[in-house]
Order: structure tokens, then C-alpha cells, then sequence
């Protein structure tokens, strides 16, 4: 009976996740096919799958050029790696400071940068705004970058202190009796066995950065601003247009777009994400 009760636990919970699976995966492939249907036929037969012989490969040519997504394509990528690269920069050096130094004020600052994560980010946006204002940073591509790594770099600091709090100190002593100083044993020993955890906050930073569509709206509204608008930024225009023109092949191929480099990323990095989360943030 109670091998019988088990199996059918086991039965039940596998029946479930199928339900979430199907739930959560349905809706990003009907939107994948719905991009390659002629415009009629997506009000016609919303649900069935397109011909194969009248694909609509130009609806991401047209998302891409008359959507002007090459653009916010571009940008997108831009300041998503600039960001990411100072977060791990930035975030990698504070961490291993504030972990492995012993300091009065370590622990004041190390709370200091949690508290940024406690902090809803609406708060922020009045007095960034005025910063930005007055530093001639609205509306262009560094002054996202400066915002995003400043509301990246707390998360940063918490995943990274817990990796390198982990590791031995005896890796650091002995880096340091070859010959290495505290620069070299940080750069060539420390950090390289803290690359779960990099990759950890990459993964998630870039995820965020990506589809991030808040500080990119608040701060790129103005006169001037269209050099500096991202990928989340052209789909809400997207979605506005084909609302007034009946688009909506073209507003799934936007969609696409967006959605193609998170999971790819997703994807290649998934092992190292579980990983460096298990081993940094729990040991933290």
C-alpha cells in the first residue's frame, strides 16, 4: 500500500508538471508561429499552425527594419554588455574586499549595499533623473550604463561575498608565497575559482538588463532619446502600432526577437546558473 500511495504521488506530481510545462511553454510557441501567419489569417484561425508553402519569414524583415528594431537591437546589446561587464567588474572587487578583510566598517558597508536591494527601484527614479539632468547623461546609452550597473552592483556583491567567503584561505596564502601580491592573488587565483558565481550574476543581470523596460522608458522619453532606446522600449512602440494597424504578425516577430538571446543564453549557461546558485548564494 504504501509503495502503491508513493507511485501514485509520483504520478500525480509528474501529471502536474506536464500542466505547468504545457501552461508556460504553449503560449511563447503560439506566439512563435503566429509570427509566420499572413496578418488574416492570425484573426481567422487564431490556434492552427501556419502553411508551410506561405510562411511569413518578412514579418521579422519588417519588425526588424520599419519597427527600426536593428536599432534597438544594437543598443540593447550594447548597454546590456557594458552593464554587465562593470557589474562583474565593480561587483567582483567589492565583494572579495568585504569578505576577506576585516575592516571596522566592513559589515556597515557590506549592509549598505543589501539595503539596495530592499529599495523598490520607483524611489530612485526622481532623484536619478535630476542626477542624470545634470550630468548631460538623459536620453543616451551611458547614462542607462551607469544606472544599471549602480542597481545591479548590490546583488552582485551579495551572490559574490558568499563565493569567496567559501573558498580556503589557504588558496590566498599560498598565491601569496609564490610571489603573488594582492592584486596578482585576487586576479589570477581568487576570482578565476569564483567563476560559478560570476557566471551566476551574469546570467541574471543580463536577464534583467535585457528586458528591463522602466529606467530605459523614464530615461530615454525625451528629444533625442530614439538613439538610446532598447529592445523593450521598441516593442511597447510595436505593440501601440500594430494595435492601430492590425499587426499583430509583425508584433509577434518583435516578441521573438526579444525573447531569442534570454534563452539562448539561458540555455548555454543553465548548468552553471544551478550550480552558483546552490554553492555561492547558500554557503553565503
Amino acid at each position: 500500500m504504501k509503495r502503491q500511495r508513493h507511485d501514485l504521488s509520483r504520478r500525480l506530481v509528474f501529471a502536474a508538471l506536464c500542466g505547468y510545462l504545457l501552461w508556460v511553454v504553449y503560449p511563447m510557441a503560439w506566439v512563435a508561429y503566429s509570427s509566420l501567419k499572413p496578418d488574416e489569417a492570425v484573426f481567422r484561425d487564431a490556434f492552427a499552425l501556419p502553411e508551410l508553402d506561405v510562411l511569413q519569414w518578412g514579418n521579422y524583415a519588417r519588425a526588424w527594419s520599419e519597427a527600426r528594431f536593428g536599432a534597438y537591437f544594437f543598443n540593447s546589446v550594447a548597454v546590456t554588455s557594458a552593464s554587465v561587464a562593470l557589474i562583474l567588474l565593480l561587483g567582483s572587487m567589492a565583494a572579495y574586499a568585504l569578505s576577506r578583510f576585516h575592516h571596522p566598517l566592513g559589515n556597515a558597508v557590506y549592509w549598505l549595499f543589501l539595503a539596495g536591494l530592499m529599495i523598490p527601484v520607483q524611489l530612485s527614479v526622481v532623484p536619478l533623473f535630476f542626477e542624470l539632468r545634470a550630468l548631460g547623461l538623459l536620453n543616451s546609452r551611458l547614462g542607462l550604463v551607469l544606472v544599471y550597473t549602480a542597481n545591479g552592483l548590490p546583488f552582485a556583491v551579495f551572490i559574490l561575498a558568499g563565493f569567496f567567503r567559501a573558498l580556503p584561505r589557504s588558496l590566498y596564502e599560498a598565491a601569496v608565497v609564490d610571489g603573488c601580491g594582492e592584486a596578482g592573488a585576487f586576479w589570477r587565483v581568487m576570482l578565476p575559482l569564483a567563476r560559478p558565481g560570476l557566471v551566476t550574476v551574469a546570467i541574471f543581470q543580463f536577464i534583467g538588463i535585457w528586458k528591463e523596460y522602466f529606467f530605459a522608458f523614464m530615461f530615454t522619453s525625451g528629444a533625442g532619446g530614439d538613439s538610446a532606446r532598447t529592445l523593450p522600449i521598441g516593442l511597447a512602440n510595436l505593440s501601440i502600432t500594430a494595435q492601430y494597424q492590425n499587426d499583430y504578425a509583425m508584433l509577434f516577430a518583435g516578441v521573438i526577437i526579444v525573447t531569442i538571446p534570454i534563452l539562448l543564453i539561458y540555455l548555454a549557461l543553465q548548468k552553471h546558473l544551478v550550480r552558483g546558485v546552490t554553492a555561492g548564494a547558500l554557503k553565503g
